[in-house]
Parts: structure tokens; sequence; C-alpha cells
């Protein structure tokens, strides 16, 4: 799997979201076994560059490449220019993001409302094609279906990104309107794999490896991109490696291995936020974890008291000693996209 020139380890890519997949996270679930992972979206304004949280979003320091960051905005010039900014940062690849349905993004004509302007979308691409390409730097595009089910345009976007010098595609199976409801689709993204020649990736609902299995063969798409299923399980990536690989599944982790893994990812975290905002947007990492774990609710409850990140560790390593002593494995996590379908494969993934 390669985007322009670079190789990939594999083809299961850790997805962009705004929130999570920060420095800590993504060297995580490379570590898992993620193939390629997209940083969260970078505002293209330039008086945001230098807050806090968009430097934090553009830090890479120590992260395995290549970098791929990824850059929202209306305007093809500071477009241009914030995917130059982040080269300079140490970008080696840049992701346009025309799939986020954020209201707060797609009330300024960002992210996947730019879906219902085409030729925007294309001016959009074709100036940030062209700064990139003097620095051999690749651009890709992820994007939705289309705006609603009444105008899903991706195919012909995905024609013209990719005439425009495009070199990967990644498409969410939903329209902007949809969210994250419902069920993924994944015929338009078969659709827009028959359309082009480029790379593909198809996005939505990927939970399990069979899953990944089977939308990779459904779609015909080059990879998958995997998001809400990292979020508290980054080893999704490894199981889903092995399962392409042998057809086997692997157990579920130890909860040994579980508890040094979130203990390690916590000390990341706190020391790329610091104290203050360390131990508070932990939270959510850590009920993600235990989301499925005996007493999580309750543990959570009194974990949100505490604003001291020792006191979090500790409150943490504690759970997962008094949870060893009843159980030694994680439990089995359920493909919920599949649980509302008793079709085939085939028809589950139409």
């Amino acid at each position: 799997m390669n985007i322009g020139h670079h190789s990939l380890a594999n083809n299961l890519f850790a997805a962009p979201m705004a929130g999570v997949t920060d420095r800590p996270f993504r060297q995580l679930c490379k570590q898992l076994g993620a193939g390629y992972a997209v940083s969260e979206m970078v505002t293209s304004r330039p008086d945001l560059w230098g807050t806090r949280k968009t430097t934090r979003r553009a830090n890479h320091d120590g992260e395995a490449g290549p970098i791929a960051v990824q850059i929202a905005g209306t305007e093809p010039d500071m477009m241009a220019d914030a995917a130059r900014h982040n080269i300079d940062g140490g970008a080696q690849i840049i992701d346009i993001n025309m799939g986020c349905p954020a209201k707060k993004v797609c009330n300024k004509w960002a992210g996947s409302a730019l879906m219902q302007d085409e030729p925007l979308a294309l001016a959009i691409v074709e100036a940030v094609v062209a700064a990139c390409a003097p620095r051999q730097v690749p651009v890709t595009v992820k994007m939705r279906t289309g705006w609603c089910q009444s105008h899903k345009n991706a195919v012909s976007l995905a024609r013209r990104f990719e005439s425009a010098g495009v070199q990967m595609l990644t498409v969410h199976g939903r329209t902007r309107e949809q969210g994250y409801s419902g069920v993924a689709e994944y015929d338009t993204i078969a659709a827009v794999k028959a359309a082009v020649g480029i790379p593909v990736v198809a996005n939505g609902d990927i939970s399990t490896p069979q899953r990944a299995r089977d939308v990779l063969a459904a779609t015909g798409a080059d990879a998958v991109m995997v998001g809400r299923a990292a979020q508290g399980r980054p080893w999704i990536f490894r199981e889903m490696a092995h399962f392409l690989a042998t057809g086997s599944l692997l157990a579920p982790p130890l909860v040994a291995e579980v508890k040094r893994l979130l203990l390690e990812h916590l000390q990341d975290h706190y020391a790329f936020y610091g104290e203050y905002a360390g131990v508070r947007t932990a939270r959510k990492h850590i009920g993600w974890y235990l989301r499925t774990l005996p007493d999580a609710g309750q543990f959570r409850q009194r974990l949100n008291l505490l604003d001291d990140c020792q006191q979090q560790w500790r409150a943490v390593a504690d759970y997962f000693d008094d949870l060893s002593r009843s159980m030694d494995r994680m439990p089995a996590e359920l493909d919920a996209a599949s649980q509302h379908h008793k079709e085939s494969p085939m028809e589950t993934l139409t």
C-alpha cells in the first residue's frame, strides 16, 4: 500500500478524529498495528496557527512516519498556505477534510459542506496540490458519499479530484445528513473505487476483523479506515491484521496487557497535555477502555472527581488490579452494525 512515494506497513488506517487522534493516540495505534494514522484536523486560518490547540494538533515529535496532517477550510489560497505551513512543520502527506459533519464546521462551509459546492471543492484541491507538488508531498481527500440522500456526488467528485492530482481518496459510507447515525453503506464506496485509478479507502462501521474483510471484498477498496471502533480498543488493528493474514481470530487481550497499555497511554497523554488539561482530557479515553468492564460506571463517577494526574493514574491501576482477580482477558467485542441485520455478509454491507 502506497500513498505517492510513501510505502505503508499495511492497509489498516486510523481515522482522523477531533479530540481523539492526538499524537499519543496515533503513536499507540501505530504500535498496535495501524499502518497509517492521520492527525486531527488543523484549521487553515493563519491567525489560529499559534494557539495552544492548533500547535498541539500539529505536534508530531517522535512520531513514526509518514506524518499525515488533515487541514480544513473554505478558501483555496488559505488552504494552500496551510498546506505549506504544515509541510514546514514536518507533514509528509496533506489530507483535505471534506468529511466532517459537525455543525460548527459545516456552518462555515468547511468539512462535508464543501461537497455542496463542487467548483469550490475542486478549486481547493487544485490549490493544495499546486502548493504540495514542488515539495513532493502527496495530497489526499477524506469525504462522505454526499451531502444528503438525494445528493450523493462522491463519484463525480472523485473523478475530478483524481484529475486534479489527488493521490488517495477516503470515503465514509454516510452522507453528511446522517452524521454518525444509521448504518454505513458501501455501494457508493465501490462505485468510487470503480471510477478512479488511485487508491480508495473505505470508512464507516468497520468495527471487527470480519467486518474489515467483508468491506474490502464488497467494495474492492485498497484499505479500510477505523474510527470510533479504535477508541479504547487500539489493539483492533493487530486483530484485523492477524485475521486478514491468517483467517483466524486473535483472543481478546489479557487484562494485564490492557492495564499496561492504558497506563503507558496515560503517561504519554499527561506529558503531552500537562497536568490541568491532561487529567481532564484523559477521562474520555479511560471511559472508552472501560466501557465493557464490570462496575465501570461507578468507577468513572469516582474518577471524574479526581483532578490530579497521579491520583487518576493510581486509581486506574488499582481498578485493573482488582479486575485481574476476576477475569484474565478482556471481553470480546461485537460488530454492532451487523447486529441490526440477519442477511448474508454481502447483503449486510450493501
